[in-house]
């Protein structure tokens, strides 16, 4: 697929640390409990780390208690792109920066959590950066 930011994977090597660029680029986890933004409550927006592109905002973060940052919705639908993931011998849906391309994590449905959406955005920190609400 061709995404409005579009670097060679040399140019994304010089951008990212080698840890980002695992995760980011090559659809790499951060290890459970270990993310910047497991446990932020700072009011924000969520960036993808590699472009900068609106991903999610404090709002529709909550605590699930999983090891990584959830959220129950994207900033906006299109800032977000779906894909099927067979990987690790299961299914799973993939979900990645619509600007970019770039690994974010996954996201499952009908777990029962109390959200308006029942999606529980499973979003590796280092895909992040969170810049806090001024004011």
């Amino acid at each position: 697929m061709a995404y409005e930011v579009d670097k060679t994977e040399e140019e994304w090597k010089r951008e990212l640390n080698p840890f980002e660029y695992h995760v980011l680029r090559e659809a790499g986890t951060e290890p459970p409990f270990t993310g910047e933004y497991t446990d932020t409550k700072t009011t924000g927006v969520y960036q993808c780390r590699a472009c900068g592109a609106e991903l999610f905002r404090s709002e529709t973060k909550f605590e699930s208690h999983c090891g990584w940052p959830s959220f129950y919705d994207p900033a906006d639908s299109s800032a977000v792109e779906l894909l099927e993931d067979r990987s690790h011998g299961m299914v799973r849906t993939e979900v990645r920066c619509a600007r970019c391309g770039s690994h974010l994590g996954h996201v499952f449905r009908g777990e029962g959590y109390p959200t308006p959406t029942d999606e529980r955005y499973c979003i590796n920190s280092v895909s992040l950066r969170l810049v806090p609400e001024e004011g």
